[in-house]
């Protein structure tokens, strides 16, 4: 549970102990005395902002009113955790809140209380009242609140401004308040509450302004909803309202309700977005602001609080500790003209939804190097690639048109859009008359930089090792899989050894004789493998579909993940013979199971079996790519649950040794009926097309061996890192030895000279959080904050819908049908998928293979037809479509689908 300050005791209410603060001397109190939505209108006040005079009743009240049965049920919703640990269900946990809600209304407003609030209001004249609920819990960077808890309007009389009061305080404890505190991880037993009391505007018109497009996330459009009366209306969504996108810098209107309707004048509109634009540069991130314009026309603003949903600005330095912090200045650079720049996920591209630990994306920065062509940002804990220069080239529009399909299908879709705006058009180099007459010399040579040297050497060497491949396979073969065991003797460490030389041994075994002996040893037989299957595509033009292609890379032999995968599937079998290895698993839980195996209590039969396959594959993960990322060999949770799942299988035929066995049948007949049709053209190329696909089937196989080196590399890493972090932990430098994933390597050599890290830790694992919790990453990411699929998404909804109820559409990536129920699975990791049933995923890497083996097809919303699912997909033979939009919202678990992998659509 996260800490939101420490509740105040009565007597630190501040004024020197009164119960109630005017607003503008709110600016001196602390969000745990007056709440989110108090602190913020009190810093408004104090900047000179119009805003409705008022008081706020402090936190200190409700603690006065709070009782030991309200302390007691906290405490129990607490112990219960966002996934429901402690065994409260959803009915359980509202049960709860209805008792807290009947304890507070049944309690008696203490008399210094109610004393205290008659006072304030008297001395406002007894006025109208706008009584706001203002949480501890509120308008936070990471969590809004947004209309979490209740506010009541017009109030009048002393009377009821004390009820209102006391509703207030209940408010905190609605359904929606208890199960949102539950899913940010805030504790139950330290949210207080204030009550702000402000004088009511006669409104003539009023709404919300939000000042960067909650919808595509552009920073430099403010968006505003307006509605004649009170703003409420407009709030809890009871009437229609006008809509209104404004540019900010300039108040230009970008987009207006249609009709005649009487609602903001242009000199209202850009009054509003420049009162909206001082807001958001006085808070540092783009506001979500209510306001209200009186009969007079006076514009007054009623609440701001920051827009949580917005994905952090390219800009933002998740390293540096001020991610999510910048955005208004980020906003005002883009809004004055600086340089747009286009980035792609380059995360999703590798399978992961899910961010990456701030240790993880500086090994992966180191791995890349920082002298290529390609720039890397890391907005949202997510590595983005920098097209700017790609897209502003004619060749590098053209190479990718060519490959984004092939990549990720929803981002070659919406690239169209990208080429048509001015401000990426083709830039033609200026080429300056001193370039041309340059000689070659020192300075010349060390600007291409001894990397791109190395690089091209790497490179031309690897030509006679691809010769090699193609003549002697088998050879090739042997080569690549000897790698591994030079691999293992660099990485071994000898012991003891001290924190500080287990953190340079991390460090070096990242270094370049490492990854250039690893791309020496295993990228010849893949490049091979696909060289020759891509000749086979040439030879057989106008003899055979492309598509007819697929059925050969089924069942593809020395695949390390499939094989991997399938010995999993034998340890299960033999599992399935063992009586009280198959109760154990029938009865408990991944996680119950993990327990009894790292304290050795298995059945012997299970404890031995797992042994073996995690002393081959244990340095594997989920999100493997991760440095951060927990191995199998630390939590196989994962594993014993793709096991339960495997002792499933009841049906023969759904066994999926037998079903690879069938798939690898499947692209031999296709082979000879290839290679049949080109022998009917002429004897040479029937032979020539052979050839092509026996080596395109040995060796397209080995695709997955680089990555399961590299990853042996990482697993190293994390292991000694991890010891590192104990010893940290230990002095009191870090909290937990996980904690140095948070960390980059000179920040751990800084700790280990004695340094405090627990702030710089806590502050990047909210991030990671908030993180972890995001449904929605753009994949063409702006640098003003656009999601560029958003916008196109946006811009057609405006038009006539065309989308049929019953169907979605993706790319198809393997072909065949499949019709069964749907299983939406966002983590794979615990995950229960019944044989058969339709795996409906955000993205899938090879962590997720294990459940390919028994599902019936495969949806994801990410990806094109080289992604790692639609490969593994084909590989298996189980029918896919990818880059489904919204594929794990739209379909729901149990419901029956058809997917067609050829047409691309998934049907009901």
């Amino acid at each position: 549970m996260v800490s939101v300050n420490p509740c105040p005791e009565p007597d630190d209410a501040g004024g020197g102990g009164s119960l109630v603060i005017e607003l503008g001397e709110l600016p001196s109190g602390s969000l745990a005395l007056v709440g989110g939505k108090a602190l913020n209108l009190g810093k408004l006040v104090a900047a000179g902002f119009p805003v409705p005079p008022g008081f706020c009743l402090t936190t200190a009240g409700y603690r006065m009113a709070a009782t030991a049965e309200l302390d007691a049920i906290a405490a129990r919703l607490d112990g219960a955790g966002p996934d429901g640990a402690a065994g409260l269900s959803d009915g359980d946990r509202d049960e709860l809140a209805r008792r807290a809600r009947e304890t507070v209304a049944a309690a008696p407003v203490p008399p210094d209380v109610e004393a205290a609030v008659r006072g304030a209001y008297a001395a406002m004249g007894n006025t109208p009242v706008a009584v706001r609920s203002s949480a501890t819990a509120e308008d936070l960077p990471f969590a809004s609140f947004a209309g979490q808890q209740d506010s009541f309007m017009d109030v009048a009389g002393a009377d009821a401004v004390v009820e209102a009061v006391r509703r207030c305080w209940a408010s905190l404890w609605t359904d929606r308040a208890v199960a949102y505190r539950t899913s940010n991880g805030i504790s139950h037993r330290e949210v207080g509450l204030a009550v702000v009391v402000q004088q009511m505007v006669d409104a003539g018109i009023a709404g919300v302004m939000f000042t960067a497009n909650p919808v595509t996330g552009t920073r430099t459009e403010t968006v505003i909803d307006a509605a004649a009366g009170p703003g409420q209306a407009v709030v809890s969504g009871a009437v229609n309202p006008d809509h209104f996108v404004v540019d900010t810098a300039s108040g230009r209107s970008l987009q207006r309700p249609d009709g005649t309707a009487p609602g903001l004048t242009e000199t209202q509109l850009r009054e509003l977005a420049s009162l909206g634009d001082a807001a958001q540069r006085l808070f540092g991130a783009p506001q979500d602001v209510e306001w209200v314009i009186d009969p007079g026309g006076k514009a007054w603003l009623t609440q701001s609080r920051p827009i949580t949903t917005l994905y952090p600005l390219p800009d933002d330095d998740p390293l540096g500790g001020q991610a999510g912090t910048d955005a208004a200045s980020g906003a005002a650079g883009a809004a004055s003209g600086a340089d747009t720049r286009v980035y792609l996920c380059g995360t999703l591209l590798q399978g992961l939804t899910r961010p990456i630990t701030p240790m993880g994306l500086s090994v992966l920065g180191l791995m890349r190097g920082n002298k290529g062509p390609w720039k890397y940002v890391n907005p949202g804990l997510r590595m983005y690639i920098d097209l700017t220069p790609i897209i502003r080239s004619k060749s590098g529009r053209k190479a990718l048109v060519r490959m984004l399909p092939l990549a990720d299908g929803r981002s070659a879709a919406v690239f169209p859009s990208l080429l048509e705006d001015p401000r990426f058009n083709i830039v033609r180099p200026v080429r300056k008359r001193s370039d041309r007459k340059a000689t070659p010399g020192p300075a010349r040579t060390e600007a291409k930089g001894s990397e791109g040297t190395q690089s091209l050497g790497l490179m031309a060497g690897l030509v006679p090792a691809m010769t090699r491949t193609l003549l002697w396979p088998d050879g090739e073969l042997r080569r690549a899989r000897r790698f591994q065991d030079r691999l293992e003797a660099r990485l071994t460490l000898p012991l003891p050894a001290s924190a500080a030389r287990r953190l340079q041994h991390a460090e070096d075994v990242l270094g370049t004789d490492v990854i250039n002996g690893l791309i020496r040893a295993t990228l010849p037989g893949p490049s091979v493998g696909y060289l020759m299957l891509a000749a086979a595509r040439r030879l057989l033009r106008g003899i055979a579909q492309p598509r007819e292609l697929e059925a050969v890379l089924r069942g593809l032999p020395h695949n390390v993940t499939t094989i991997m995968d399938l010995e999993l599937w034998h340890l299960a079998v033999s599992l399935g013979r063992d009586p009280e290895a198959r109760r154990v698993f029938s009865e408990l839980r991944p996680d119950g199971l993990a327990d009894l195996y790292q304290a050795g209590t298995l059945p012997a039969a299970a404890q031995d079996g797992l042994r073996k396959f995690l002393t081959k594959y244990g340095h594997r993960a989920v999100a493997e790519i991760d440095l951060g990322m927990p191995r199998w060999a630390e939590e196989p949770d994962h594993l014993l649950g793709m096991i339960s799942n495997y002792l499933r299988v009841e049906d023969p035929e759904q066994a999926p040794d037998r079903q690879f066995a069938r798939a690898a049948d499947h692209a031999e007949a296709r082979i000879s009926e290839l290679v049949e049709r080109a022998g009917k053209k002429g004897r040479l190329r029937g032979r020539l097309v052979a050839l092509c696909l026996r080596r395109a089937r040995q060796l397209c196989g080995l695709r997955e061996l680089p990555k399961f080196y590299i990853v042996m590399v990482l697993a190293e890493m994390h292991r000694q890192l991890t010891a590192v972090g104990a010893e940290l932990a230990g002095t009191g430098t870090v909290a937990d030895a996980g904690d140095v994933f948070f960390l980059d390597f000179d920040e751990l050599r800084v700790g280990l000279r004695g340094a405090d890290l627990k702030g710089i830790v806590a502050s990047r694992r909210r991030l990671y959080d908030v993180e972890l919790r995001r449904r929605r990453v753009p994949r063409l990411l702006l640098s003003d904050g656009t999601d560029v699929e958003a916008a196109m998404m946006a811009a057609a909804s405006a038009l006539p819908g065309t989308a049929a109820p019953d169907r979605l559409s993706g790319t198809p990536a393997s072909a065949g049908t499949a019709t069964g129920k749907v299983r939406v699975v966002m983590d794979p990791v615990g995950a229960h998928l019944e044989p058969g049933e339709i795996l409906v995923a955000p993205s899938t890497d090879p962590g997720w293979t294990p459940l390919f083996m028994t599902a019936g097809a495969l949806v994801m919303e990410m990806g094109g037809v080289i992604s790692h699912g639609a490969v593994v997909a084909r590989e298996y033979g189980i029918p896919a479509v990818v880059g489904v939009a919204d594929a794990t919202g739209r379909l729901r678990d149990g419901q029956t689908v058809t997917v067609d992998g050829a047409a691309g659509t998934v049907t009901w």
